[in-house]
């Protein structure tokens, strides 16, 4: 964290939305911050599958439902499921999902390596 700010609070409502991998991402905590990890708001609908090298993540469904693609397995999301993806495992997200993600260490939007569009 930087030297002046002893912690870190953001309402959703001042965060612009911009597209990438995942669908329409909101950073709440974002690297520029120095926290020991990144926050995330998504809204996903069919995320393009990808891999972090150095970054960890899990997700928490807000909600909705969809399903996850994680390497050769794939489980159901729905409100209240939480996955954790180390780094490393191809992954991808489809279906009507808003999900807090944090990232660990920060730094992931740097990190993010696409593969193809789908599975």
């Amino acid at each position: 964290m930087n030297a002046t700010a002893k912690f870190i609070r953001r309402e959703i409502t001042e965060v612009k939305p911009w597209t990438e991998t995942c669908g329409l991402i909101r950073p709440l905590i974002e690297e520029s911050h120095g926290a020991a990890a990144e926050v995330h708001h998504l809204e996903i609908t069919d995320a393009r599958l990808h891999y972090h090298e150095r970054t960890d993540e899990i997700y928490y469904i807000l909600s909705g439902q969809g399903r996850m693609a994680l390497d050769d397995s794939e489980v159901e999301l729905h409100e209240g499921v939480v996955v954790y993806v180390p780094r490393g495992v191809k992954h991808r997200a489809w279906g009507d999902l808003k999900v807090l993600v944090v990232c660990i260490p920060g730094g992931v939007l740097h990190d993010v390596h696409e593969v193809g569009p789908g599975v």
